[in-house]
């Protein structure tokens, strides 16, 4: 899924850049390969090169998997807020009310809930477990924990680390159509008599270009991870929080 929407991504961007940017009503005389219109920001864009459709890509598959993650962390979170859906939990826990912490967990959904649920299912069967000793129904309450946990924490970082590769490739792409852009300027600076204006301002746009078009995904990116780092840390920490809370409720309340 992944690979298809990058290539999608990579099409779409192609086709814009070729017969929209580079159509020839944007240009003087038609001539794509000559100089934009005044004030055309499409032929601005064209020029900066074969570059620019794969910045373009890169910024639009960081769109979709922001998206992405908004939706899948917002369905992660469930209904209401994990503070106070955890807070009642503990509270359900402390005075035994097993069956309507159970309730809460349906209603809230969720990865938290999801893992909690597991947790007090199994706290319910262990409680009339006789066979275990109380350190054994311990082990296994965690056991189960850290399994539930283990199911949900991929799909609260799946695709984050594509955003995070799109920090680093953006600017080091756009560097490179930087370095192109400069060698054409330089060699249209070297050429016998005066120099080729449009060549030179052609160089000089696609470095230009290229250049905000990499740093401007790569510093998106970056503070994208980090949001989405922040959150899905959040949500580590109440399921730690959670499981300590139903561990230390089951170890209290078990003889």
């Amino acid at each position: 899924m992944t690979i298809v929407a990058i290539l999608v991504a990579f099409v779409v961007c192609a086709l814009v850049y070729h017969f929209i940017m580079g159509n020839p009503i944007n240009f003087e005389g038609g001539n794509p390969e000559g100089k934009g219109l005044p004030g055309n920001y499409l032929a601005i864009i064209y020029k900066g090169g074969f570059i620019v459709p794969l910045l373009m890509t890169i910024n639009l598959v960081l769109i979709i998997f922001t998206i992405e993650r908004f939706i899948s962390l917002g369905q992660a979170a469930g209904k209401g807020r994990l503070n106070v859906f955890v807070k009642n939990v503990q509270e359900d826990l402390k005075n035994d009310k097993i069956e309507e912490a159970l309730v809460r967990c349906d209603k809230q959904k969720g990865s938290l809930a999801n893992v909690l649920k597991a947790g007090l299912l199994r706290y319910r069967a262990l409680q009339t477990e006789s066979t275990l000793t109380k350190d054994q129904k311990i082990l296994a309450l965690q056991k189960e924990f850290e399994e539930a946990t283990a199911l949900e924490l991929p799909i609260l970082s799946r695709n984050v680390v594509i955003i995070s590769t799109i920090a680093s490739i953006s600017v080091l792409t756009g560097l490179m159509g930087t370095v192109l852009g400069m060698i054409r300027a330089f060699a249209a600076l070297a050429t016998a008599g005066a120099p080729d204006a449009v060549a030179l301002s052609t160089g000089i746009s696609e470095a230009l270009i290229n250049t905000a078009f990499g740093i401007g995904g790569s510093l998106l990116a970056i503070i994208l991870y980090n949001y989405f780092s922040t959150r899905i840390d959040n949500f580590t920490y109440k399921i730690d929080e959670a499981g300590f809370s139903l561990v230390q409720s089951f170890a209290a309340s078990t003889k």
